[in-house]
């Protein structure tokens, strides 16, 4: 029992020596009163330490803790009383305020303690339990907050894991199409280079095989021939008018030689090759000028896999990073622009609600955007437009928008709209842009609101 300090059985509620103390299941005690109004106050049956939730109404007492209790309280009023001036054996009555220590009336009195100011001890101690309990309620505060973190940082930790996975099965996708593609080239390639070598294989075969038929042709006809020659005078006159139309049936029209176009066009196989394949890539691939942050998405927002479309869903558990909407059902572009001029194309379809625009990197996430925010804004069948320190205006329409483009001139501080399949200017204003400008875009629907891809173009520019 010495070994303990009266901390060991003070309640962490009242924190006087335990009353009837009960144990919840996370092995915390408390008086059962102390508990009950705990849970009373807070309208919640949870542990004031750990703040696990208990599923018992009514705890089962702690009676070990209960008799260690009683003994401690025994052998503590069997000790010297402590309300006892060690000076004088008097009472400790008073409590001095420049030596912050309690004082009996023959210490007030005493040369020590001339011109000292005093205070009743029960009013002292009042006074500094309340100080405490203030410095107290200060860390309590401060310890809730700490812990409220705590649990969100779990969560963005598990949330990066979850993250990384889900990139690292895209990055693969993505992977896995251009591999798909590449081998589809090649193989396409390679059959076109052997079907040229079996043509041109054959074409040379099928001359070599002529050319050997003149070359017997010919043997027969020469040797036939060398034959008459060696022959008698008779014989050979004879003989001479047949083997003069023999000879004359031979005749070379031409030398032979190799025909144009035998060999394989190598050129045609491999002249740029990487470069065609790179430029036959544009039917696989596609570029769009925003691609949209999921970190700053709404929890209700649905992006999809290429981060270019979003719709409204089921609300996700999201960690509350700073960068993330929370007052809009909104997300913001990647990339912020604050110099130069830029343009993207936006396809709302047959949403109900949206916007599309801007937002300064300056706006808060988690209040009312107004201020930052230039756009148009589609709801209950009307177009209102969103400027800086303005009411929203209404903007006349009568056909039904499907696609809008965005263009924003940063350095001249120009942001328009146009309606797509009209050209016409649905919104433009003049404002100083000072900050980075992020492409807004609220959909409140679960039909998708997309960002369209813009053409490529390779263009080769020879070099002076």
């Amino acid at each position: 029992m010495a070994s303990r300090s009266v901390e060991d059985f003070c309640c962490p509620v009242c924190h006087e020596v335990f009353r009837d103390p009960v144990l919840l299941s996370c092995s915390h005690s408390f008086c059962t009163d102390c508990l009950q109004k705990w849970w009373k106050a807070k309208q919640t049956r949870e542990c004031p330490v750990c703040r696990i939730r208990s599923l018992m109404l009514k705890p089962p007492r702690n009676l070990a803790l209960k008799n260690l209790c009683e003994a401690f309280v025994q052998e503590r009023d069997q000790r010297p009383s402590e309300s006892l001036c060690s000076l004088h054996s008097e009472k400790l009555r008073l409590f001095c305020l420049d030596h912050q220590q309690p004082v009996c009336l023959v210490c007030r009195d005493s040369r020590q303690h001339t011109n000292h100011t005093f205070r009743p001890i029960d009013e002292a101690a009042q006074d500094h339990r309340g100080n405490l309990q203030r410095s107290l309620k200060t860390l309590q505060d401060k310890l809730e907050q700490c812990q409220t973190v705590k649990v969100q940082f779990d969560q963005t930790a598990e949330h990066i894991k979850v993250q990384a996975r889900h990139t690292e099965r895209q990055i693969k996708e993505q992977f896995k199409k251009l591999h798909q593609f590449l081998e589809e080239e090649e193989e396409g390639r390679m059959a076109a280079l052997r079907e040229e070598e079996e043509h041109k294989s054959q074409r040379m075969k099928e001359k070599m095989e002529a050319l050997s038929r003149d070359i017997a042709a010919l043997s027969d006809t020469v040797r036939a021939t060398e034959e008459e020659l060696r022959a008698g005078d008779v014989s050979f006159l004879n003989n001479y008018k047949a083997a003069v139309e023999r000879v004359q049936q031979r005749p070379l029209l031409e030398d032979p030689q190799l025909p144009s176009g035998a060999l394989i066009d190598q050129v045609k196989h491999l002249g740029n090759l990487s470069f065609n394949i790179w430029t036959k890539m544009r039917d696989v691939v596609s570029y769009t000028p925003v691609v949209l942050d999921p970190n700053t998405a709404h929890p209700y927002l649905r992006l999809s896999e290429d981060l270019t479309s979003v719709r409204e869903g089921d609300k996700q558990q999201l960690p509350d990073n700073p960068e993330r909407n929370r007052y809009y059902i909104s997300v913001l572009g990647s990339e912020g622009f604050n110099s130069g001029t830029h343009s993207w194309d936006v396809e709302v379809g047959d949403s109900e609600e949206w916007t599309v625009g801007v937002l300064a990197k300056s706006v808060h996430r988690r209040g009312r955007v107004q201020p930052g925010l230039c756009g148009i804004w589609f709801c209950e069948g009307k177009y209102l437009a969103w400027q800086p320190r303005t009411t929203a205006i209404y903007i006349p329409l009568k056909k039904k928008v499907q696609r809008v483009r965005v263009n924003l001139d940063w350095i001249k501080g120009n942001l328009s709209f146009f309606d797509m399949e009209t050209d016409r200017c649905l919104l433009n204003f003049e404002h100083s842009f000072t900050e980075r400008m992020f492409p807004f875009i609220s959909n409140v629907n679960n039909l998708p609101v997309k960002i369209l891809p813009v053409k490529v173009s390779v263009k080769v520019e020879q070099s002076s």
